[in-house]
């Protein structure tokens, strides 16, 4: 049986390393493919585009540029969009030499990580892709911080513990993802004071006691609840009081895993302050994309890409410049 979690993984690997790009953007993506890539990128249309907007850049400022894909996943589309869908947990690796999009170089090596939702045609070629690559990460490894505080612990994102992240045995995927919509649906509701959910922790909970959790540039990556609290769920609470999640546009389980995707996902209003930006009063959204690996019952993973490029720009501060 023809597996198509393979398939993408190999043709998004050939256009990074492919004499000619253009044939292999052929190989894997529909004439007419969309990606809705992160700030400042925005929306590209068609395969041509797409190759010199987004492939070409990444193999000029990226030389002998690889893919280092951490999840691979795929599953179809429990969302009212439907579709078979692809999803990816990767780094782009290679020594930072030029300058990407607006990100100057430090001339050394470099992990770019990245999250991919991408859909996949009848034909099996992508008509349509989500992604977001983390900028502020790259400037941080570049020693410029995009950020005047950091929350968390900075770090390269790991693989799963299981080492069992790509193109895993599908088995028990859809009560992967029932695990993460049960957490999902209690989210959202916390006691203001103790910042408590229920059914997070605890009997009954949809969290491992010793869950890891692993963040985006700026808010970094911690251990346990009582650590994701610290380092995340209260400064992002006291910011974002209103903060309204969901709106997502796929969900899939795959084996041990889900994944989960909005654009945007959050709507909020900016309350209070956040990474070193006083509360604007703004309405924002925020663009998200979240990985589970489960175990046992319970999350024990989490890998999350947020576009900050963008939500930051909506709150009048341009991380790039």
């Amino acid at each position: 049986m023809t597996d198509d979690r393979a398939i993408v993984r190999q043709g998004l690997a050939r256009l990074l390393t492919d004499p000619d790009p253009k044939a292999a953007a052929e190989a894997i993506l529909d004439p007419d493919a969309v990606w809705d890539m992160m700030a400042p990128l925005g929306t590209i249309v068609g395969r041509d585009a797409i190759v010199q907007r987004v492939i070409l850049p990444l193999r000029a400022a990226l030389p002998h540029v690889q893919r280092r894909d951490e999840i691979v996943i795929g599953g179809e589309n429990r969302r009212d969009t439907g579709g078979r869908w692809v999803a990816c947990v990767t780094h782009y690796v290679g020594t930072h030499t030029a300058s990407l999009w607006g990100v100057a170089p430090s001339g050394h090596l470099a992990f770019l990580r990245s999250g991919e939702f991408h859909r996949l045609g009848c034909d099996g070629r992508i008509t349509q892709s989500r992604i977001i690559m983390d900028l502020p990460d790259l400037m941080r490894q570049a020693g410029r911080q995009a950020f005047s505080v950091s929350l968390g612990t900075e770090m390269l994102f790991p693989g799963p513990a299981t080492h069992d992240g790509v193109c895993p045995n599908p088995d028990g995927g859809s009560a992967s993802l029932d695990l993460v919509e049960r957490m999902l649906g209690a989210l959202h509701v916390y006691d203001p004071v103790t910042r408590a959910s229920a059914a997070q922790t605890g009997e009954g909970g949809t969290w491992a006691d010793d869950m890891m959790w692993y963040g985006p540039g700026g808010i970094g990556s911690n251990h346990r609840w009582d650590g994701f609290v610290a380092d995340h769920r209260d400064a992002f609470l006291t910011a974002f009081p209103d903060r309204k999640g969901g709106n997502h546009y796929c969900r899939i389980g795959d084996g041990n895993y889900a994944a989960v995707s909005g654009w945007p996902s959050m709507t909020m209003t900016h309350r209070g302050p956040y990474l070193g930006v006083e509360a604007t009063g703004r309405a924002l959204t925020l663009r998200v994309m979240d990985f589970y690996r489960c175990a046992d019952g319970r999350i024990a993973e989490n890998w999350v890409l947020l576009d900050y490029v963008d939500l930051f720009k909506q709150m009048g501060h341009d991380i790039l410049s």
